[in-house]
């Protein structure tokens, strides 16, 4: 954590981005919910885990598997089994891979900032390769389960599963594929929503989100050409 001591570790806008993410789940948590603290509380710790992540940090991925947790019960309460399965069977163990990872390659012996990795062809075909593996079993699962909205939630773990893999393997479009997770997962919780009000807070957390891992991709492209660039 040996950079963070110094004050310009975040930038004003970084800080600035996570200011105004806290304070429009904090908003909406008022405006549409005022009882379920557990996903105040999910998704607080999730949004200043993608600071961190945006940054390279290994202390986003600590953070992600606690929101793991947390959203993994939330998932549970509303019958989304395929959220509850993808992140506590997927994304919270992958978070922990991820963390191990980051932790073992620091670039240039920072613990702050982990070295960008850059997948070849090869690799790529196995990743979707793996991820259609995936989606078919889960698609199964998820039916013997009668999980609500069976497509989404399955697409969901598709994304999913891309996301941890990319983020296992330190590339940066780990947040492009978090980015269309966001997408999904608002579908899926503005249908929740239509029969609980107060799921409108988790809607208005991803779309939080999705703001945040576009900017984890374009401070990721950035460390990318700076690491480049010093080699």
């Amino acid at each position: 954590m040996g950079n963070l001591r110094k004050s310009t570790y975040f930038t004003k806008g970084e800080l600035l981005l996570w200011f105004i993410s806290v304070f429009a789940i904090s908003l909406s948590f008022v405006c549409f919910d005022r009882e379920n603290y557990l996903t105040l509380t999910a998704s607080l710790i999730g949004v200043t885990s993608l600071i961190f992540c945006a940054k390279g940090n290994p202390f986003g991925q600590l953070l992600m598997v606690v929101f793991s947790l947390l959203y993994g019960v939330i998932s549970f309460k509303f019958s989304y089994y395929g959220e509850m399965l993808t992140y506590l069977g997927m994304t919270g163990p992958m978070a922990v891979f991820a963390l191990i990872s980051w932790l073992r390659n620091p670039y240039n012996g920072s613990r702050a900032q982990v070295e960008v990795n850059r997948l070849n062809r090869r690799e790529i075909v196995v990743m979707l390769a793996a991820s259609a593996i995936v989606t078919g079993c889960f698609y199964l699962i998820l039916r013997a389960f009668d999980t609500a909205n069976l497509i989404p939630s399955t697409l969901s773990v598709t994304t999913s599963f891309l996301a941890v893999y990319l983020t296992f393997r330190r590339s940066a479009f780990y947040a492009i594929a978090y980015a269309a997770n966001d997408m999904v997962l608002v579908y899926l919780w503005l249908l929740a929503s239509q029969s609980e009000m107060s799921y409108l807070s988790v809607v208005i957390c991803f779309l939080v989100f999705w703001v945040n891992d576009l900017y984890g991709f374009m401070n990721w492209s950035a460390m990318l050409r700076r690491q480049g660039a010093a080699r």
